[in-house]
């Protein structure tokens, strides 16, 4: 069963990032809490199989813009979605950590407690954006 957070809770939440809080994006924070994995926008709009595809994306971009998801590129070829650890400002130096995606499951985690080191680059070079992915079979596929 999933867990339900009360709305005063998740209003403070988007509040804290200057998102102000409507009923779609209050359901679809509600959603990202409950999920353990990234998703993508295709298993937003399957939960909410009633809602418009371009609010569902607006609702995503309006997150990663103001730092409550992260997007993932996994090599999938699809873009999923995870929540921010708390006072993540999505820096490279300091916020960056590494994810697992399962080739059996095709499930992508994130590994909070897995930072990636900073990575001297040769003078001249500017990093816009880092992504370390792991690939292999997860816990729940390996049956551990």
């Amino acid at each position: 069963m999933k867990a339900f957070i009360k709305p005063n809770k998740l209003e403070k939440i988007l509040e804290k990032n200057n998102v102000k809080p409507t009923a779609m994006r209050l359901l679809v924070l509600q959603f990202l809490l409950n999920n353990k994995i990234a998703v993508s926008l295709t298993n937003v709009e399957n939960h909410f199989d009633k809602s418009d595809r371009t609010t569902l994306f607006r609702t995503l971009k309006t997150f990663a813009k103001s730092e409550i998801v992260h997007k993932i590129d996994d090599g999938s070829g699809v873009t999923k979605y995870a929540l921010c650890e708390e006072n993540c400002h999505c820096e490279i130096e300091t916020d960056l950590h590494v994810h697992f995606h399962c080739n059996k499951c095709n499930e992508t985690v994130c590994l909070t407690d897995h930072k990636i080191p900073h990575i001297n680059l040769p003078t001249g070079f500017l990093a816009d954006e880092v992504n370390l992915i792991v690939k292999g079979i997860c816990d729940k596929c390996n049956n551990l």
